[in-house]
């Protein structure tokens, strides 16, 4: 009989919630038009599925038995989204920041599972590893997320500057203009 323990439990919540990002990170790769996006998120869902199996194995180690489906709320949050894209419609930034935000949700979950005093070397080894890939896939989004509003940011200015810029040379040339 498979053991249902709190460290089990832990494990397969962190399991089942890396399961919601490989498949948030597969949708977005599909959903955005930048190639270098779509590699990146690719590329993380993989990762991802390399620490559920370290999780997994962890699980089956402290005789529980490993999940391997996503959250219920994971999957009520994917319909909202698909309703969302179906009425207002995605772009890069928007998929980018749904991103972020699930970063920060699964960030918050491993470091409350790190915090946790309970838990056996086996399992504390396996979040530690799966950590790395959460920490990192986390710092990559939100700095990806920021550089790429800043740019926003910027090209927004620059289009303010060059309307002053062509209001004032449109004021300069009435200036220069003959009186007579």
């Amino acid at each position: 009989m498979a053991e249902h323990n709190t460290e089990t439990t832990t494990l397969n919540t962190l399991i089942a919630t890396l399961l919601d990002s490989i498949d948030g990170y597969t949708k977005s790769a599909q959903d955005v038009r930048d190639p270098d996006l779509a590699q990146r998120f690719s590329a993380r869902a993989r990762e991802r599925q390399s620490a559920v199996a370290g999780l997994q194995a962890a699980v089956a180690s402290c005789g529980g038995n490993p999940e391997d489906d996503g959250t219920l709320l994971a999957s009520a949050h994917r319909a909202f989204l698909n309703l969302k894209e179906a009425v207002t419609g995605t772009d890069d930034q928007a998929i980018l920041n749904e991103v972020e935000r699930g970063e920060d949700y699964l960030k918050s979950k491993f470091e409350a599972a790190l915090k946790m005093d309970d838990l056996s070397p086996t399992a504390r080894g396996a979040i530690a590893t799966a950590w790395d890939s959460v920490k990192s896939g986390h710092d990559e989004m939100s700095a990806l997320k920021h550089r790429r509003e800043g740019a926003e940011d910027a090209r927004e200015q620059s289009y303010v500057r060059e309307q002053e810029y062509a209001a004032e040379n449109e004021t300069l040339r009435r200036d220069d203009e003959p009186l007579i």
